[in-house]
């Protein structure tokens, strides 16, 4: 009795304290998710404080909008953007914008996934180090002056080929990672079975291989999206004719222009970023997918 009596104990004994630690868990797993809750939260104002400001102000006029409040203002109008939309050179820059983003998109996800596929399926000593080569255009710095007087040299600068290929060369080593990545998980045995069935080898590729990247393919056109209409680094050195110029360096433009008046040039930026918003906020799931999914082999 007396052992059974002392077992007791000793197991109430340990129950108290497992009790006890598991509220100390329980009270630091609390902590810290309110930590990083916080820091999510004061992460999400900085990022979202100068996209309301820029908003709000672009409906003011031209004193309310110099205080730079984050406040609705009673006589707000549209008259800024109707100012901008009848602006011959913004719809301009617009169109060259257009023209740069979606032919940069269209040549280098042509490219970079015939060059995937190729690194992937010969896995040859050429195949590595081409792949090897894309990958440090990951790291390696670009210099302006040596591809401004290659490009005079081509006769390609200030014209839309010369920077589209420019954005092409910049964007190829991320597209190609990703597609290799990709590719990876798609099984030899469709390259085989194809074959086999005397399918060609562009057949192959253009009729069972690019249908299996349209995931990541919308994901590169989504950062090359991004990372061409919001390039201002490119189009200034590379492009001097304003009938040429993209709608970033019509900002810069329309900023020495309307300096002073804050509303009409806070209403030009909205209009500028709105379609890269709208086309992240739509495809942002693919995103995720794109990059993720040559994760599972290889």
């Amino acid at each position: 009795m007396k052992h059974i009596h002392n077992t007791s104990a000793v197991t109430m004994a340990d129950t108290r304290v497992l009790r006890k630690d598991l509220l100390g868990m329980r009270s630091s797993r609390l902590v810290t998710n309110a930590l990083v809750t916080a820091v999510l939260a004061l992460g999400l104002v900085m990022v979202l404080a100068p996209f309301l400001m820029m908003f709000l102000n672009s409906f003011k006029n031209t004193r309310e909008s110099a205080l730079f409040k984050l406040t609705w203002s009673a006589t707000a109008s549209l008259d800024n953007y109707k100012g901008i939309i009848s602006n011959k050179s913004f719809w301009r820059g617009m169109g060259n914008s257009l023209i740069i983003t979606l032919s940069t998109v269209l040549v280098t996800n042509t490219a970079a996934a015939m060059g995937a596929f190729f690194i992937q399926r010969m896995g040859n000593r050429l195949a590595k180090t081409a792949y090897f080569l894309f990958f440090t255009g990951l790291v390696v710095p670009i210099s302006i002056i040596p591809t401004i007087k290659v490009m005079q040299w081509l006769q390609l600068h200030n014209t839309y080929p010369g920077i589209v290929l420019f954005y092409t060369a910049t964007n190829m080593p991320f597209t190609i990672f990703l597609l290799t990545g990709f590719m990876k998980s798609v099984p030899r045995e469709l390259d085989e079975a194809a074959l086999i069935e005397g399918s060609s080898y562009f057949r192959l590729f253009t009729q069972i291989i690019v249908p299996l990247l349209i995931t990541p393919l919308i994901t590169s056109s989504i950062v090359i999206t991004t990372n061409v209409w919001n390039d201002f680094f490119a189009p200034f050195y590379l492009i001097s004719s304003t009938k040429r110029q993209p709608i970033v360096i019509s900002i810069h433009r329309f900023v020495s222009m309307y300096g002073t008046d804050w509303g009409v040039v806070f209403a030009f930026m909205v209009m500028v970023i709105t379609p890269v918003l709208l086309i992240y906020a739509f495809l942002q799931r693919y995103i995720i997918d794109g990059l993720t999914s040559g994760s599972l082999k290889g």
